[in-house]
């Protein structure tokens, strides 16, 4: 039996190998037209009333306010004047930690239970929405592989690998006597690594690419709700910080830096780092900066939320509540100089934790981008940024290289959402929550979100 599959195998391949490269195309690209729809298209400020748009594959292949010729036996979507957009992007995910502690995760976590996670927290984003999910730190290229290969189902995966910081910095996960130099649960994952000089950071850049990292992350900062790290911390001499950009450049690729302080921003901006993540000190000085480098930021505004210091984790815990109130009263210029002095700005969530706890967080990360920002804005930091992020992992690491993301265009991949209303009229049709902190659970997808898109295959279809 065993010899039949293997030369049943052989033929088929024989087959395809000897068919004409335009019959391949014909019998291996099936084709949906969706009709009577409304288009977002990731970048302007308006909808292209009453379009059609064609998928071919995975590719996005005619845009048109006509009529679209499509061979026999293509699936045809009447959007009955729905609003068609761009599949959402996450820039600052975590799909590996499902907390509830750092110290929980190092002492008590498997690598099965790391991987159970990170599969329910894929599926949870991809049917919230999100056809690309970029990882900040935690999650390897074996996850890519399982959604790639169709083993499990989630959205384009781009992952970071292991957190690189220093000792006693916001990716020192061991345990509170752990000796130096010590192997974790962590480190022996490669989901977070100690750098302590210049060979460090080139010896986990590099072995993260290996890893299948798509960029590095690099924890500059420290942070409120961890053990050993002011958030107000330098981390890294500025010659490691360049050293893991330098790796970074030798593959193509870019870092993004997790930086909270004004001159942490601006010593990782002028090392060459891509991408800031949280950013919270931004103004106007960093953006001018910023502009010049060519830089993204990302950063969760849920940290802006008045409820913040009444989450356990920060209200029970004497030394994160007191770095909580100094970080809120520091940052809360943020959202106005944003305002005042606007650059690309990706959407973050930043969530450790259960997927049903993400799951709402996730939807309240949305509301408050409406609220600070207001709708438009708020989409072009859910679809276009977050393309223009991915892509810049390269020709080399980029897993997905054949179209742009984040846009409805010709030749862009067919990540698309169709939404049961107007966003830029009422913006919750993308999957708003109106609550954080004791909020309940919220269903697997939301009812506004009719159809999901991803790499030409609908995943979800309730119309």
């Amino acid at each position: 039996m065993l010899y039949r599959n293997l030369i049943g195998t052989a033929l088929l391949v024989l087959t395809i190998l000897a068919t004409p490269a335009h019959a391949q195309d014909k019998q291996e690209q099936p084709q949906v037209l969706f009709t009577n729809v409304n288009i977002f298209n990731g970048t302007e400020n308006k909808l292209y009333e009453n379009h059609q748009v064609l998928v071919e594959g995975n590719l996005i292949k005619a845009i048109s306010a006509g009529e679209i010729e499509t061979r026999s036996g293509a699936t045809v979507i009447d959007g009955g004047g729905k609003t068609l957009t761009p599949g959402f992007i996450e820039n600052h995910a975590h799909l590996m930690l499902m907390g509830p502690s750092l110290p929980a995760m190092e002492a008590n976590v498997t690598w099965e239970d790391f991987g159970i996670h990170g599969t329910k927290m894929a599926e949870m984003y991809l049917m919230q929405g999100f056809t690309t999910v970029r990882d900040a730190g935690g999650g390897n290229g074996g996850l890519r592989r399982a959604i790639d290969s169709g083993m499990i189902i989630g959205p384009r995966y781009y992952p970071s690998a292991a957190f690189i910081g220093t000792r006693g910095g916001h990716a020192d996960f061991a345990n509170y006597t752990a000796p130096v130099g010590q192997s974790t649960n962590f480190s022996r994952l490669n989901m977070a690594q100690e750098v302590d000089n210049v060979g460090d950071a080139q010896k986990y850049g590099r072995n993260n690419f290996r890893m299948g990292a798509t960029q590095l992350k690099y924890m500059q900062s420290g942070g409120v709700v961890s053990a050993f790290d002011p958030w107000q911390l330098l981390a890294g001499s500025q010659e490691e910080i360049e050293a893991v950009v330098q790796v970074a450049n030798e593959y193509g690729s870019y870092v993004m830096a997790h930086s909270y302080r004004k001159e942490a921003i601006m010593n990782a901006l002028k090392a060459g780092v891509r991408s800031i993540e949280h950013g919270f000190a931004f103004d106007c000085e960093i953006a001018e900066l910023m502009k010049e480098k060519n830089a993204f930021i990302t950063t969760n505004l849920t940290a802006f939320d008045p409820g913040l210091l009444d989450i356990p984790a920060i209200r029970d815990v004497p030394a994160s509540l007191a770095k909580a109130k100094s970080a809120s009263a520091t940052f809360a210029n943020y959202v106005p100089n944003m305002k005042e002095c606007p650059v690309k700005r990706g959407f973050q969530v930043d969530c450790v934790g259960s997927v049903t706890a993400c799951n709402i967080q996730i939807a309240y990360e949305k509301k408050l981008n409406n609220d600070f920002f207001g709708p438009f804005a708020s989409l072009v930091t859910l679809t276009s940024v977050g393309g223009e992020i991915a892509a810049m992992s390269g020709d080399f690491m980029n897993p997905y290289p054949d179209g742009k993301l984040g846009v409805v265009e010709k030749g862009a991949y067919a990540d698309l959402l169709l939404l049961d209303g107007n966003p830029f009229e009422d913006f919750s049709v993308v999957g708003t929550g109106d609550k954080w902190f004791g909020a309940e659970p919220r269903p697997a997808s939301p009812e506004t979100i009719r159809v999901i898109m991803k790499d030409g295959v609908i995943y979800k279809n309730t119309l």
